[in-house]
């Protein structure tokens, strides 16, 4: 018994019929400019067919999702299978007959491509005994069978096109009708476009598609010119299963419809300017951060062992930004970034802070380096003068200070740089174990490193804000914010932080290695920090012997 399916009405007014026999054999090709209609004939063409014949269609969009409640599609969400598991789906739905909807709509191009390449796999690699007649419509099929290499990679590519020409070409003996959709010709790879024998070709303009066209329907060249002249839902029908010359139908009306609606013209909002600035650069407070903590990738045992041997912090060279770049220079000779003495406030005096006799004589050191830096300009020497300061310092308290060397010292330093930099440090954090992460990561960390990523990973563990340029260059010993934003692209570089922008400017950096982040902070307030030594006044002493644990665990 032949089956002829409805798709619509002639020119001359009469039904417009597709062999669905003639279809299982010999394939279709839709082609159509965006809004000519095409989804609209494909699903048509489904539903006349669905209970005829089992269907798979392969949605990138989530349009054709609202089939399963009408006929009975089983809808696949691509997005929550891996691709071994929906090759095995796509084995199943052979085996039980079952006709599905795979919705890619959550997927990047590429994951796309890759699910779309194992769900069809498993319709192709299936055993003889359930090779039962089905049809398979992939919808924008340009981006499954590109013609041209694209910005995915080779691998995917050639997955899909692989899959999309043993659909084509090698599908029929196994029962499968491949039926695919595309906007342009000239986009789909022709050793797919090629195999189909049946052709429903809609509006279009492009040059290159009207003669590609025109080729495939056997009209001459001048004919091509009608293509630009089809109005919506109406196409050009040739094939074995639709007619033997070309014919000119409108495609009939449809029972169900796409999730998604056509543009409708509608009157604007009446928002006053200020109230529609609000709306789109103030935070809201239950709105998801479109932010994520990025892990770093898998070491391999020998990127461990070497790791492993390099515990030691070397005297390596300072990173870009850093105050070590110039060891033996002040901080106002001339850098790579100059501070621009208009965009920096003048430093407030701190107070100093109130120093208690230290019991062990490593606690002195760093009572010693506290006291050294309540000297406000002291933040920003060279580490060469303040190693010699600290030296005179240790032997009026009768202490040899050479029992730190040049680099301890500057890795204790940097520490206290950053604790001065800002209130992060002081006191103990909520959760030590987690803190311990954070100092076992920095270990390995040159001493210019160490201090800044320390005041990072401080904020992002008590969920503060991020701290400023400012703060940051204070850190490093420099009065330059320019300077902080050398030194966090070089952290960024190494992957140790990712920083991230907010809609309103505020900034947020995560850490992978320790998966924190930090609040949205401005990077640009210019007042961090002035208040610091008011508000570690009180507890300066608890400060500076809590340097020696940070310090000590640092290395």
């Amino acid at each position: 018994m032949t089956v002829r399916i409805d798709m619509g009405l002639t020119a001359s007014g009469t039904a417009a019929t597709l062999d669905l026999e003639e279809l299982l054999a010999t394939r279709l090709l839709v082609q159509g400019n965006s809004g000519s209609g095409k989804s609209h004939l494909l699903r048509r063409l489904i539903e006349q067919s669905a209970p005829w014949v089992q269907q798979a269609i392969i949605d990138p969009e989530g349009d054709f999702v609202s089939l399963a409640e009408a006929f009975g599609h089983v809808v696949i969400e691509a997005g929550n299978l891996r691709e071994a598991a929906l090759q095995m789906v796509g084995g199943r739905v052979r085996q039980h007959r079952v006709s599905v909807v795979l919705n890619l709509e959550n997927l990047d191009a590429e994951a796309q491509m890759r699910h779309a390449a194992a769900f069809l796999g498993g319709l192709f690699d299936i055993d003889r005994d359930y090779w039962f007649p089905m049809l398979v419509v992939v919808d924008e099929a340009q981006m499954f069978a590109p013609s041209v290499a694209g910005e995915v990679s080779d691998e995917a590519r050639k997955a899909s096109l692989g899959a999309m020409t043993n659909l084509m070409c090698r599908g029929r003996k196994r029962g499968l009708a491949g039926i695919i959709a595309t906007q342009r010709l000239a986009k789909l790879a022709k050793n797919v476009a090629a195999e189909a024998s049946n052709f429903l070709m809609g509006r279009t303009f492009l040059d290159i598609d009207m003669a590609r066209a025109a080729d495939l329907l056997g009209m001459e060249r001048r004919q091509a010119e009608a293509f630009r002249d089809l109005q919506r839902g109406h196409f050009i029908a040739l094939g074995p299963a639709l007619a033997r010359r070309p014919l000119s139908i409108r495609i009939g009306e449809v029972r169900t419809a796409a999730r998604a609606v056509g543009p409708r013209l509608m009157p604007l909002p009446e928002t006053p300017q200020e109230d529609a600035r609000e709306l789109l650069f103030k935070r809201d407070e239950s709105e998801v951060p479109r932010y994520s903590v990025r892990r770093p990738p898998p070491m391999s045992t020998a990127e461990i062992l070497q790791q492993l041997a390099q515990s030691r912090p070397p005297a390596a060279t300072a990173a870009p930004g850093s105050e070590e770049a110039g060891a033996d220079t002040e901080d106002d000779q001339p850098c790579a970034y100059p501070c621009e003495p208009d965009e920096v406030p003048a430093t407030p005096r701190r107070p100093a802070l109130p120093l208690r006799r230290a019991i062990t004589q490593q606690g002195s050191y760093d009572a010693i380096l506290q006291e050294l830096l309540t000297d406000p300009d002291a933040l920003y020497r060279s580490v060469s003068v303040l190693y010699q300061d600290f030296l005179v310092r240790c032997r009026s308290h009768g202490l040899n200070g050479r029992m730190l060397d040049l680099s301890t010292f500057r890795r204790k330093l940097a520490t206290a740089r950053a604790s001065v930099a800002g209130t992060d440090f002081d006191g103990a954090p909520a959760d030590a174990e987690a803190w311990k992460k954070a100092l076992a990561v920095s270990a390995g960390l040159a001493e210019d490193v160490h201090g800044v990523f320390l005041l990072l990973a401080r904020a992002a563990l008590d969920g503060r804000p991020c701290p400023p340029d400012l703060t940051i260059a204070t850190a490093l010993g420099s009065r330059s914010p320019r300077r902080a934003r050398s030194m966090l692209a070089y952290l960024e570089q190494q992957g140790l932080i990712a920083s991230f922008e907010e809609m309103d400017g505020s900034r947020v950096i995560a850490l992978p290695g320790l998966e924190w982040q930090t609040a949205p902070g401005d990077p640009n307030a210019m007042d961090a920090g002035a208040d610091v030594g008011d508000d570690m006044g009180s507890d300066g002493a608890e400060t500076a012997s809590g340097l020696g644990d940070i310090s000590s665990r640092g290395r």
